[in-house]
């Protein structure tokens, strides 16, 4: 049919398989819609064959693609990386051309300008890059297109190592501000590399949020993917706080920070990262004060040209955000538009404003910088493993500044699956796949260039984003959506260039539904996957828990994550009273129960086996719990994974999930500090000092001369 074929051209699925050997067809009325958002009517049947005799003969005359991939020899080795990645050369004779060169006309003439400003006629041996193509056919046609060269294959991890995975805002500290800060981060990678031998540590999303009363607290709806959120600031830390001409105003503003603190951790108090922005706001007014040194003014104009017009947008959102509220659509007109001239004229009659949040985008920076610095001083292999959330907030900062990029009118979410009949809406409006071609990926690139300055790692939520997103129309339930497929070979290619120039890892979130070939894919290209313990089962045969030699090596393995519930928690069946108390159970609670008793029974059994389940001899109690942990930590270490993590609130036996997925009001998700198993807050001073936590840890801590567990 027209529509199907046109869809095709597109990229815009016209069905999907949420099974093997079952096929949905996605409705007329979402492909069509999906279509829309790409410039494409569809409307009618004239519209679809109009634009379908277009469509096909634009590809049938266009000689390149508008972002080509060519792919050079492998990437080099993250424990070998110590600053600037080396210069590597595409055109080795095993790495083929890539096919949209092959394809050209014979006689078609080549001109490359690459980044590092040569002029090359052949696309061999080409620095990496992401380069300026000219072709010129024979028959006079031309074409130009971005030409990226990326490594075949992702840096390698350096060895087998552990660390910790951790939501910052939960890790209070005696000094924290009532939230776990940048400050605690760096005193964390400090302590858990010296004393604990850990090579890592994973933390949430750092992206800025929207303001706003309340503030959205989830970290994985961000108003910038970009600019990391300055309420993280360790505002203390700061060289101009000690210069603080307002000394009163300052002892006031401590003051209630500590009250926020003890609020938190003995009070009963959520945290309240509203209450902590506030406090932090007026403090960084008064710390802005004071001028800056030479040095520090140097500095900070040089991070100012370095992040140049991103960085103007960013800065103009949030200033005009505090006049005219933090959805950017209820804005007047001209200033929707961020190179309107009337959006120029309101820049500069907020440059104030607009100076106060362009330094704390740099003091934030430069914290984080601080805390992988920190890490890796600490002899951290890796060292931070930044999270890359899916999209970002409708009315945020960066859906404002990259209209241009964004699919208007759609939202990202999920198709119904048999965890889910509805399906899901995350309300994060998608890239367009059109758009970021066109431009080489600019943005994406600017996005990877940016977290990659301070992280040895990055993982990726929802990783499968990266080669097709299931588009839902607004004011459409997620049934109604449809997939939107994205060029993986560019999406890669990019983030294997950046990682390459960075020297750091990625790590995919691909749990869940993947379609077919996607896993394949990214371990050719060293892209590391995520194996969750209660996941891994032989589903292809007797559905019982997977034994360790099983498992897939490229991975991070953990034992749970922020999404799920705690070790503890899965293992006494807290989690399924948890959801009954909140009405969430889609089965009877006796039902509920005993699936859930079965299957922690089934895996203490395997361990039970495997001999891993150490001097607990049939007991109960916390003593029995403990060293269940540790047996599932152990079990960890017989895989063959290449990194292991520990969820951090595992090691105090903390019993409740940092978010619950399908709640909102009813549970206070992204707001809980690490707390014991009875419920009480953990500041990192006390988990430092716990038996507990070390007993955990002696588990995976490398020791010289162990066996394999160890290495």
């Amino acid at each position: 049919m027209p529509l199907s074929r046109l869809a095709g051209l597109y990229g815009v699925a016209t069905s999907y398989s949420p099974s093997p050997g079952r096929t949905v067809a996605a409705s007329d009325a979402a492909v069509v819609a999906a279509l829309a958002a790409l410039g494409i009517d569809a409307s009618t049947p004239e519209a679809v064959r109009g634009a379908l005799a277009a469509r096909e003969a634009q590809v049938k005359d266009r000689l390149l693609p508008p972002t080509v991939v060519c792919w050079s020899g492998a990437a080099p080795s993250a424990e070998d990386h110590d600053g600037p990645a080396p210069v590597a050369r595409a055109g080795r004779r095993d790495i083929p051309l890539p096919k949209a060169l092959a394809d050209l006309p014979p006689g078609t003439r080549l001109r490359i300008e690459t980044e590092q400003g040569e002029t090359r006629a052949s696309a061999e041996q080409l620095p990496l890059g992401v380069h300026a193509l000219h072709a010129t056919a024979p028959d006079g046609r031309t074409a130009e297109a971005h030409l990226v060269v990326a490594p075949a294959r992702l840096p390698a991890p350096p060895g087998r190592t552990y660390g910790l995975l951790v939501q910052l805002y939960s890790l209070l500290s005696g000094r924290s501000w009532g939230m776990g800060d940048l400050g605690d981060l760096a005193e964390l990678t400090a302590w858990a590399g010296r004393a604990l031998g850990a090579g890592f540590v994973q933390v949430n999303p750092l992206h800025a949020a929207v303001p706003g009363t309340p503030t959205d607290p989830s970290p994985y709806r961000p108003s910038s993917r970009r600019f990391p959120d300055p309420v993280h600031l360790r505002v203390e830390d700061i060289p101009e706080f000690a210069h603080v001409d307002e000394q009163g105003r300052l002892r006031v503003l401590l003051e209630r920070a500590a009250g926020l603190r003890e609020s938190v951790l003995h009070k009963g108090a959520l945290i309240d990262r509203d209450a902590v922005w506030e406090l932090k706001r007026e403090a960084l007014a008064l710390v802005r004060a004071v001028p800056l040194g030479p040095g520090r003014r140097a500095a900070y104009a040089d991070f100012l040209a370095e992040e140049g017009q991103a960085l103007e947008d960013h800065v103009t959102w949030y200033a005009l955000a505090e006049v005219h509220g933090s959805d950017w659509h209820n804005w007047p007109a001209p200033l929707r538009d961020p190179r309107s001239p009337e959006t120029a004229r309101a820049r500069g009659e907020l440059m104030d404003r607009v100076d106060f949040h362009s330094r704390l985008a740099w003091l934030t920076d430069a914290q984080l910088a601080t805390a992988q610095r920190s890490a890796r001083d600490a002899g951290m292999a890796v060292g931070l493993v930044h999270d890359l959330a899916v999209g970002v907030h409708p009315d945020g900062a960066d859906a404002w500044a990259q209209q241009e990029y964004f699919a208007a009118g759609m939202s990202v979410g999920a198709p119904p699956d048999a965890f889910n009949a509805r399906g899901q809406d995350w309300g994060l409006p998608p890239w367009r796949p059109d758009r970021l071609a066109e431009s080489g990926y600019a943005p994406y690139r600017r996005l990877l260039r940016a977290l990659f300055r301070y992280a040895g790692a990055l993982r990726i939520d929802h990783v499968m984003g990266l080669f097709r997103l299931w588009w839902v129309p607004q004011g459409q339930p997620p049934t109604e959506g449809t997939y939107v497929r994205y060029d993986a070979e560019a999406m890669l290619g990019i983030l294997a260039l950046e990682a390459a120039r960075a020297g750091a890892l990625v790590i995919g979130e691909d749990l869940g539904t993947v379609e077919p070939g996607v896993r394949e894919t990214l371990h050719e290209h060293g892209v590391l996957g995520t194996s969750v313990l209660w996941f891994e089962r032989d589903w292809e045969g007797d559905g019982l828990p997977l034994p360790p030699e099983r498992w897939r090596a490229d991975c991070l393995a953990t034992a749970t994550t922020h999404d799920l519930p705690s070790t503890a928690s899965r293992l006494t069946g807290d989690h399924v009273e948890l959801r009954a108390s909140l009405g969430l159970l889609t089965s009877p609670l006796a039902e509920e129960r005993a699936a859930a008793a079965a299957e922690a029974g089934e895996w203490l059994a395997l361990l039970t086996r495997l001999g891993l389940l150490e001097g607990t001899s049939g007991g109960a109690g916390v003593e029995a719990e403990e060293a269940e942990i540790q047996a599932v930590h152990r079990f960890l270490l017989r895989t063959p994974a290449r990194m292991i993590g520990v969820w951090l609130p595992d090691t105090v036996g903390d019993r409740r999930p940092q978010n619950l997925p399908g709640t909102w009001d009813q549970y206070p998700n992204w707001r809980l500090p690490i707390a014991d198993a009875e419920g009480r807050p953990v500041t990192l001073e006390e988990l430092a000092a716990s038996p507990r936590l070390h007993a955990l840890l002696d588990v995976l801590r490398p020791r010289p001369g162990a066996g394999r567990e160890h290495r």
